[in-house]
């Protein structure tokens, strides 16, 4: 038995980890695909791993966005290292 919550169907996909919204789209897609389910259900399923879709790339779009920042604040430390270094080597002609 899982020890781990499950959270409800009815949770906003705005308001889920990316983590829990991806579980509820491969649920969604598995009860789909099975059969396990009618139409009118199928469709509601459909709608909701569609919203969910759209949470985890909004999530994924923020940590890429995240990562090229941190990128270009390490780039711009180094590219200052890298100056102040070449401005203080010893021995170099004045």
């Amino acid at each position: 038995m899982s020890t781990r919550p499950k959270t409800t169907s009815k949770a906003s996909p705005a308001d889920l980890p990316f983590e829990q919204a991806l579980e509820q789209v491969e649920s969604i897609i598995q009860r789909i695909e099975s059969g396990e389910i009618g139409l009118e259900e199928s469709l509601t399923d459909y709608e909701r791993g569609v919203a969910l879709i759209r949470r985890c790339k909004a999530v994924l779009k923020q940590a890429e966005q995240r990562v090229e920042e941190l990128t270009k604040r390490l780039d711009t430390a180094d590219d200052a290292t890298s100056a102040s270094d070449d401005s203080a080597e010893p021995g170099s002609p004045a």
